[in-house]
């Protein structure tokens, strides 16, 4: 694993020391900033990531070699992105780590401009983490948010996000919403 683009790239990067974790892969990884380098309209300077079921960290650090404001990276077990996070000594001011399991995620300090989620596949974790991080506030409204999912999953996007476009990576596959914000229909009972 390396950063792909950016001040840092070609930057090793830890390994997972598990196989529970299962990284995106480079080239899905350069693909999806791509995507992004098309749809963000200011400078990667002046956005905000939160990066959900971290893993190692490499797609938060990845934004962070392209310059980005601030990241946050939440995971139940942060001991591979903790290793990674530490080989950017100059960057620690813009990366905050938090352990957590997303369907117990306290209200948030502030709100992100994007969102990237890979939860184990086929778990229904997704779902949940999303009406979860849309309960406690940590998305800005129009917050553009990519889900990765194993490429025959199918899951319920909670009304408060709209589906924008769908992407296949091998043996994942990319959802791309925008937050909407307003009431989900699980709140509306």
């Amino acid at each position: 694993m390396r950063i792909i683009g950016g001040q840092y790239r070609g930057k090793k990067l830890f390994s997972p020391d598990s196989d529970k974790v299962r990284p995106t892969s480079d080239r899905a990884r350069e693909a999806l900033f791509n995507i992004l380098n098309s749809q963000l309209e200011n400078p990667w300077s002046e956005y905000t990531l939160l990066d959900v079921f971290a893993g190692t960290g490499a797609f938060a650090l990845e934004a962070i070699s392209r310059g980005i404001k601030h990241v946050c990276l939440i995971d139940i077990d942060t001991k591979s992105l903790t290793k990674n996070v530490a080989l950017f000594p100059a960057e620690q001011s813009k990366i905050m780590v938090k352990r957590a399991d997303v369907s117990t995620l306290p209200v948030a300090e502030q709100p992100y401009d994007i969102l990237f989620m890979d939860a184990p596949y086929n778990k229904g974790l997704s779902e949940v983490a999303l009406i979860n991080l849309h309960r406690q506030k940590w998305l800005k409204e129009g917050a553009l948010c990519l889900i990765e999912v194993e490429k025959n999953e199918k899951i319920a996007v909670p009304s408060c996000y709209s589906v924008q476009n769908e992407r296949k990576y091998g043996l994942a596959k990319v959802i791309f919403l925008k937050y909407e914000s307003g009431e989900t229909a699980d709140e509306q009972r």
